[in-house]
């Protein structure tokens, strides 16, 4: 089978389509348990109506085979006979997920895709072939296909794909609907000449601070994040340090200099765990994948984070990068889930162990019913994925209280500390 992208369906093969239920974790401990003083809300707001599925194909004999699997175990099927057919219902109705054959006559399942996207960019798409082609493949892959999958399919592994596609298109409109609430920022910068200058003097003061993430619940620090400062305000933020350094093509220089850092930092001490950012195109750097270099040293203790708010879409091999990371023995974690791409490609490509709520969502969530909403639902269907849930950017007594009632429990902000060199002590 070939694959556009993948996920560790085994982890959910036991979950139902609709509601949810913790099954513990990976990276620590099971997010409740003892110690918890206060009852999470229900995650009311996922849909607990029966997920529709659009099943597409020119043979009538599979159409029906699909139809009644995916039925038995729960979905809502509509049947079209071509492209075209497909097309005319998608116009009357939303679908969440779609399962579509490739070989077609009228419009074939690429053409499909490309149609699906015009009208909706986060529905999922499976697109099903008995004779696969790198051609198709990439073409599946360009047009955002969650799966390309082979005939004769087992029905247990298409109910199982469909399950997971549901989840994945629930949380791809969530952080689609939490972008819009946002909204988002954008960088400016002067001349290059200037720019290199600044940026030079930025890198050769640059100095990592850590933060605490926080198990609340527990009144105890899980990890620190490292971020990245400079002792030089020619630039004046970070994110004006790394920009710069994007439009200088200096990304890998900035980037190894951080991993540097931390490397030797960490090694000497006794920190359980460190959260790392990645831009994306650190995933092209060789050295991030030496086991010589000083973070591949303690990648036992490492998540790396990496954000949102940059397109995994020029890196190719994202999911066979992360796979060699995994090697080595990082954890992967998605940073500013609401404030960054939306859509299905950061979590199917790199599968994280942990995802981590943008501090935007968070601001004034304890006053904000639309926000509660959205990461209840967030927080409900990574536990769903057994996936972990940080939120950041936590800053009164408000904002943690709430987070905590509607289930989360991991933790980070200015409220239990600000960063600073190594290592702050949380207060709670």
């Amino acid at each position: 089978m070939v694959c556009a992208y993948t996920w560790p369906f085994g982890l959910l093969a036991s979950l139902p389509v609709t509601g949810l239920r913790v099954i513990g974790s990976v990276l620590w401990q099971q997010q409740s348990g003892a110690g918890m003083t206060t009852q999470p809300i229900p995650p009311t707001t996922v849909p607990t109506a029966p997920s529709q599925v659009l099943v597409v194909d020119d043979e009538p004999s599979l159409v029906t085979v699909y139809t009644r699997a995916l039925t038995a175990a729960g979905f809502v099927v509509d049947k079209a006979s071509d492209g075209k057919d497909a097309v005319r219902q998608l116009a009357q109705k939303r679908y969440d997920v779609i399962v579509s054959d490739i070989a077609m006559p009228q419009l074939d399942g690429i053409g499909l895709l490309r149609a699906v996207r015009e009208r909706d960019l986060d529905v999922p798409v499976i697109l099903v072939t008995g004779s696969p082609s790198i051609e198709t493949a990439l073409q599946a892959v360009e047009y955002g296909a969650l799966r390309y999958l082979r005939k004769p399919i087992e029905m247990s592994e298409l109910t199982q794909v469909v399950a997971q596609a549901v989840r994945l298109g629930q949380m791809a409109r969530l952080k689609r609907e939490a972008m819009e609430l946002v909204g988002s920022q954008n960088m400016q910068f002067g001349d290059r000449a200037s720019l290199e200058i600044n940026f030079e003097r930025s890198l050769a003061g640059l100095w990592m601070a850590y933060q605490p993430i926080v198990r609340y619940s527990e009144h105890r620090t899980m990890a620190y994040e490292a971020l990245l400062r400079s002792s030089d305000r020619s630039l004046p933020h970070p994110g004006a340090i790394i920009d710069a350094a994007q439009r200088l093509g200096r990304l890998n220089e900035l980037g190894r200099a951080v991993r540097r850092h931390v490397g030797n930092t960490v090694m000497k001490s006794p920190i359980p765990q460190v959260f790392v950012n990645l831009h994306p195109r650190d995933l092209l750097d060789d050295e991030l994948y030496s086991r010589e270099a000083p973070l591949s040293r303690i990648a036992s203790k490492v998540v790396l984070e990496i954000t949102e708010r940059a397109s995994l879409d020029e890196i190719r091999d994202v999911q066979a990068r992360v796979a060699r990371l995994r090697e080595l023995g990082f954890r992967v974690a998605v940073d500013d889930i609401g404030a960054g791409y939306a859509g299905l490609t950061s979590i199917a490509q790199l599968q994280p162990e942990v995802m981590k709520i943008d501090m935007a969502l968070v601001r004034d969530i304890d006053v904000d019913s639309t926000k509660q909403k959205l990461v209840g639902a967030m927080v409900g269907l990574c536990r769903e994925m057994d996936v972990l849930v940080i939120a950041e950017g936590i800053e009164s007594r408000n904002e943690r209280d709430t987070l905590v009632r509607i289930g989360c429990d991991l933790m980070q902000g200015y409220y239990f500390a600000k960063p600073d060199e190594p290592f702050p002590e949380a207060k709670f």
